[in-house]
């Protein structure tokens, strides 16, 4: 994926010429603006200069306009965006509300489902009573072979527990549906969170034992049954989290793909009732899974088998608890903001509920949203435009590798069919989720939120036996995200990604189009020969296609860009984990190459058409650093660093601009400067 957040009105301030901070920048050109106000121009921090830190010349007096609100962990580009669409969606639902809608219709659903959760005076009249029923369940389980066939159900309707279970492709058989089974479970964001020694580490794990007291309070415990029930909670999460891989070793796909019979699993973990489980969860005749770790599964087994009956449901009781607090009375909401929140994110004031409201609608009933929202918001012309930069990002990665010369020409015929091969699905689904079954009224916000968890979960989990439909989405029109699906040799580019803030009334010009969208399209079509995506075919299975001599000579140069990003720290002892991020480094590198040769095609950079005193390389460039415009509070930050594939976008834009040629001949880029790189050090990859 290209985004980092599931989480842009522009700066009014006045057009100023830009002031030239060094002779060694290239020379901007002056013009009357096009626009009112020009936002590539509006953001620039002339106080900075380009070739020391571009991001923060190209967005520095926006950040300073446009302080990070109170209640949010960040503020940019994504939280305009966000903005605009939430807006939107907003209006959707509540036209729905206060319409007459026929029972069972997507209007209902979507109505309904926003009424319960904008109804705050039921919800905390009956606090936390709509979930004692499921908690008296937990309470009732007799023995452990029990705990798995209610896991099963907790898993399906909340918040996974002990491990990740679903559906999905098989890597080595894309034509066919696998069970798949990985390390899971953890209650905070990250395994490092519980086994990093550093003080802010110990810090966050106290407020979190200081959290799971307070839920257990919630729930019914007394102070010291709490205490001690809490203590026992993260025990057994440190204990999960020791024996889970770090996260940067999940990336390999060989080495996590062990498919074994039923019956191995059983023998690996012979204190795992797996019947139950696969009843509960709705699964039968399952002949074979596939584990992401086998050592976590045998781990967790002598666990279970060590551990007392009342402990395995009082960690199954809080995490079911945990999974759905956000739709419960305003009290448990707000014990959940304050450590998810206040202490992970550093946020220290509540979104407000229609936005908190809005944002979970949309969430579970995406699809029926979208179909109002395509219809009534997108911009005409939007999947037209997005074919039509696909199409030329895709010819441009062509060209690419057929003049690569670190690649045989027997790899890169392989490369050209994959590249050939790869399905772009752009603006919104000819085909959309049937949610006829999803039962949603106007009694219970976290009842309805149970209800759609149990549809999701069935959803998948009764795609095992069928044939595989490679027409689904899964994303929506209106989530301002994209994404690469390596099973599918798919890119999926939702129709929002064609906002640009400063541009609400009309396309942006192709610069900018460009940069952002290709620079998009280009990432998601990378990940596709990045150091997971080489490893898959074109038809979608994990399989080597490669040369040994061409893969030997790829990751050399992927080892530059792992050792490129340790080398960036955020503080002075947190720096990015650049083998965790290498894929989206990797992306990142690609899509803004790619972009930018299929924008030398247009006629704006043909022409040379100067529009508000920027020529078209400098719009590109400060476009694309637009793209990334996202200040983040030290708190997100860092946990964003410990816990997420994406680097932080500061360096996102540093980076990859620091290894491209045409940038430094666009803003005088020379040695001695901050951004500037020797050759020998660029990372040259597609």
């Amino acid at each position: 994926m290209k985004k980092v957040t599931f989480q842009f009105l522009c700066s009014s301030a006045l057009l100023l010429p830009l002031a030239m901070t060094s002779c060694r920048q290239s020379k901007f050109l002056v013009a009357t603006p096009k626009l009112d106000v020009d936002p590539l121009i509006a953001h620039i921090d002339s106080t900075i200069r380009p070739q020391d830190d571009f991001f923060q010349f190209a967005n520095g007096k926006w950040f300073k306009q446009n302080p990070i609100p109170a209640s949010e962990p960040s503020n940019g580009i994504f939280q305009i965006i966000e903005d605009t669409v939430n807006a939107q969606v907003l209006h959707i639902c509540k036209l729905a509300a206060t319409e007459t809608n026929p029972e069972g219709s997507n209007k209902q659903k979507i109505g309904d489902f926003y009424f319960s959760g904008m109804d705050s005076i039921t919800r905390n009249q009956k606090g936390t009573s709509d979930l004692k029923e499921y908690l008296n369940q937990i309470d009732n389980i007799k023995d452990k072979d029990e705990v798995f066939g209610e896991s099963a159900f907790v898993n399906s309707v909340s918040n996974s527990t002990f491990f990740n279970f679903g559906v999905a492709q098989d890597d080595k058989n894309s034509s066919k549906y696998q069970v798949y089974i990985t390390q899971g479970g953890l209650t905070m964001p990250d395994r490092n969170y519980y086994t990093d020694t550093d003080t802010k580490a110990e810090e966050i794990r106290n407020k979190f034992v200081c959290h799971v007291e307070k839920v257990f309070a919630i729930m019914g415990y007394d102070e010291k049954e709490a205490v001690s029930l809490a203590s026992k909670l993260m025990e057994l999460e440190t204990d999960m989290a020791r024996l889970s891989r770090k996260r940067e070793d999940t990336r390999d796909p060989f080495a996590n793909y062990n498919k074994m019979s039923v019956d191995s699993l059983k023998r690996l973990t012979p204190h795992i009732n797996w019947n139950l489980y696969m009843k509960g969860i709705g699964l039968q005749q399952v002949d074979s899974v596939v584990v992401g770790q086998p050592e976590y599964l045998a781990g967790l087994d002598k666990l279970v088998n060590q551990m007392s009956l009342a402990d395995l449901k009082s960690y199954m009781k809080f995490r079911f608890f945990e999974g759905l607090d956000t739709y419960l009375d305003d009290r448990t909401y707000d014990e959940s903001f304050d450590f998810y929140n206040k202490t992970l994110r550093g946020v220290t004031e509540q979104r407000p509920r229609w936005k908190r409201v809005v944002s979970l609608v949309n969430g579970y009933l995406g699809d029926l949203i979208g179909q109002v929202y395509v219809d009534e918001y997108l911009p005409k012309g939007t999947k037209d435009k997005l074919i039509e930069i696909g199409n030329a990002i895709r010819n441009e990665f062509a060209e690419r590798i057929k003049n690569l010369d670190w690649m045989s020409d027997v790899t890169k015929e392989k490369a050209l069919a994959k590249l050939n091969a790869v399905m772009m699905k752009m603006c919104s689904p000819d085909k959309w989720k049937d949610l006829s079954a999803l039962n949603i009224d106007r009694s219970s916000y976290v009842r309805n939120a149970m209800n759609a968890n149990k549809w999701f979960n069935a959803y998948n989990i009764h795609k095992y036996g069928k044939p595989v439909d490679r027409t689904e989405w899964d994303m929506e029109p209106q989530t301002y995200n994209a994404y690469y699906n390596p099973s599918n040799n798919e890119i999926v580019i939702p129709g929002c990604n064609i906002i640009v803030p400063g541009f609400e009334k009309k396309m942006a010009d192709d610069a900018i189009l460009y940069a952002i969208i290709g620079g998009t399209i280009g990432h998601e079509i990378t990940h596709g020969f990045d150091d997971q995506g080489c490893q898959y075919d074109a038809q979608g299975n994990l399989k080597n296609w490669w040369t040994k001599e061409d893969k030997t000579k790829f990751d050399e140069q992927t080892k530059k860009i792992v050792n490129q990003f340790d080398n960036y720290f955020v503080s002075d002892s947190l720096h990015i984990n650049g083998s965790l991020t290498q894929g989206e480094n990797i992306a990142d590198l690609g899509g803004i190459i790619m972009a930018y040769e299929a924008f030398k095609k247009t006629p704006q950079f043909k022409q040379n058409e100067i529009i508000d005193g920027l020529n078209p390389s400098q719009r590109f460039f400060l476009g694309y650093a637009m793209e990334w415009m996202v200040n983040m509070r030290p708190e997100a930050l860092m946990t964003q660093v410990k816990s997420n594939e994406h680097a932080p976008a500061k360096w996102r834009v540093l980076a990859p601009l620091s290894n491209m040629p045409e940038f430094y001949q666009t803003f005088g880029v020379k040695q001695g400067d901050k951004m500037w790189r020797s050759d020998k050090d660029r990372v040259k990859i597609w």
